[in-house]
């Protein structure tokens, strides 16, 4: 049954990464207003950060759909994140009024448009996803493990 549940979250989670990497990768000026408008990247990181991004997403995306390297996918979606939420808690904590851009879009809004409880407390379930998968990383139809031998296997 733990094999189910771990074979749900870590689908789940890769269809996350997968969407939001597709949206950012099919408006890259978007995406660089979004990251931009969070004010804590220089002017150089930010270009980069917005390029990389979504390729970082589509490919824990994919590495998690086929469970390759589940844990360690895991461990990098658990840092990206607490990343993801300190940039947004930030945000909120110093009065900025911005859309995350976190399934696309992003950047200023008017004031009082913001959703910053909503953003975070949906973060923090795709960071419950990811914490149980590094945790517990096997699962069904995955290809961990398909690589290795068994101890008994010669």
């Amino acid at each position: 049954m733990l094999d189910l549940v771990g074979t749900l979250f870590r689908l789940g989670l890769a269809g996350v990464w997968l969407v939001s990497g597709w949206l950012k990768a099919s408006d890259p000026n978007q995406t660089y207003i979004a990251v931009q408008a969070y004010d804590v990247l220089p002017g150089g990181l930010v270009s980069v950060t917005a390029a990389a991004m979504p390729f970082l997403e589509l490919a824990l995306g994919v590495l998690l759909v086929v469970g390759l390297g589940t844990r360690l996918t895991a461990l990098l979606s658990v840092v990206v994140l607490l990343a993801f939420i300190a940039a947004v808690a930030q945000s909120w904590a110093r009065g900025l009024s911005i859309d995350c851009g976190c399934f696309g879009g992003g950047g200023p809004v008017a004031e009082g448009d913001t959703r910053y409880p909503e953003e975070i407390a949906r973060d923090i379930g795709f960071l419950v996803l990811a914490v149980w998968l590094a945790v517990r990383p096997r699962t069904r139809l995955a290809l961990d493990g398909r690589f290795t031998r068994t101890a008994g296997a010669a």
